[in-house]
């Protein structure tokens, strides 16, 4: 089936649409346990990001999994070939000169290396939402930890299913800093990654 397809080249490059658009394009992947707050941090720093013009869209594991997504469950297996889509539409996103947040638990090393190898390392950074457990499920704004400690669910992270730490994330933020002061901590570290080199 491969022999028979053919790469489209398109006419409008990445490069130009980064230029259209006034700022460079890749992936801030946020990863943490579920109620650690990645999707409200995310959703902060878009909301700064668009305040500056720069063209923005979140990829969020819950909303992704109603959709495109929907026909998978939270086997290892199937977590896996999650976050392989994962890589695949953020890839897209980045070709068409936007930044990507997405907020997934992504709890194996081995599935966020296949998404920074998928949008290349440079155009990877990664944001470890390092939340304890024990704030999680004090929190648990789902119910999800309670129906995983009675057993109504299974494989879920930080409970019956492993969450593997991050070694190196490019930013490391906790449940002790404020949802302001994490979107600021990110917002620093990316921001020269968002300026255009004129001459590239």
């Amino acid at each position: 089936m491969e022999k028979n397809i053919v790469k489209h080249e398109y006419k409008v490059s990445r490069k130009e649409r980064m230029e259209s658009n006034g700022h460079n394009s890749f992936l801030i992947f946020f990863t943490g346990l579920s109620g650690s707050g990645k999707s409200t941090i995310a959703c902060a720093l878009e909301q700064k990001l668009y305040k500056e013009n720069i063209k923005t869209y979140i990829l969020d594991g819950d909303n992704i999994r109603r959709g495109i997504n929907r026909d998978l469950n939270f086997s290892p297996e199937d977590r896996s070939e999650n976050n392989r889509r994962i890589g695949e539409i953020s890839n897209l996103f980045i070709d068409s000169g936007i930044v990507v947040l997405a907020a997934f638990v992504a709890p194996y090393k081995k599935d966020r290396d296949f998404i920074k190898e998928t949008v290349k390392p440079s155009n990877y950074v990664e944001i470890f939402v390092n939340t304890s457990l024990e704030e999680c499920e004090n929190r648990d704004v789902k119910g999800l930890y309670k129906k995983a400690r009675a057993g109504e669910i299974k494989n879920m992270t930080g409970i019956s299913a492993p969450y593997e730490t991050p070694e190196n994330p490019t930013v490391e933020v906790t449940h002790l800093n404020s949802v302001k002061e994490s979107v600021e901590i990110i917002y620093k570290e990316i921001k020269s990654k968002l300026e255009l080199k004129r001459d590239e």
